[in-house]
């Protein structure tokens, strides 16, 4: 069962890495770089700031509990024990894969890109998504965002998806813990 699996996540892994094109790598890369959406993060916490005052502190430290337990699964956790290799460090896949960038971590079960943009996106439906709907497009560039870690060579399909459920039970879990102690000292209104 789990070598067939493996050899599934491969074959797809190879299937959608294969399928690139010149003009898409730079684009892919833009998207898989973290620095890229520092200034989106400014803003996020300047109009948290702006919308809900002194409240945006609990609505920031939600969002950062979630983010950073995501990321602390996948980083801490999953890769030093499932001991997974990349795609772009197995050297049989070599001559077969698209790298666009230099590979990285040697191990890359679960993606924490995936986590934490998932994280980050649940997180912030489950607390504005009833209000302002918009939110709910933050999954196209979670989706987009996990989708360049395949591209770019660094992670299997299922290591992406597996980050991607990681993400959102952690976002689950902070917007939780939110609403039972946040919520109690000073109700949020949608």
């Amino acid at each position: 069962m789990r070598d067939a699996l493996n050899q599934f996540d491969t074959a797809l892994f190879l299937f959608l890495n294969g399928h690139y094109t010149p003009w898409l790598d730079p684009v892919m890369v833009l998207f898989t770089e973290r620095n890229t959406w520092i200034p989106f993060y400014v803003l996020l916490v300047i109009w948290l700031g702006w919308r809900f005052g002194w409240r945006a502190v609990a609505l920031v430290l939600t969002l950062a509990i979630a983010v950073a337990a995501s990321d602390q699964v996948c980083s801490s956790v999953l890769k030093p024990l499932t001991l997974r290799f990349r795609p772009c460090h197995e050297a049989a896949l070599q001559p077969l894969i698209h790298p666009v960038l230099p590979c990285g971590g040697l191990f890359g079960f679960a993606s924490s890109h995936a986590a934490n943009t998932f994280a980050l996106a649940m997180s912030l439906w489950l607390l504005f998504g009833q209000r302002y709907k918009q939110v709910g497009w933050l999954f196209l560039w979670a989706i987009v965002v996990s989708y360049s870690r395949i591209y770019v060579g660094a992670h299997y399909p299922l290591d992406v998806l597996a980050g991607a459920g990681i993400g959102t039970l952690a976002a689950t879990g902070a917007v939780s813990l939110y609403h039972k102690l946040a919520g109690a000292a000073f109700p949020f209104r949608h």
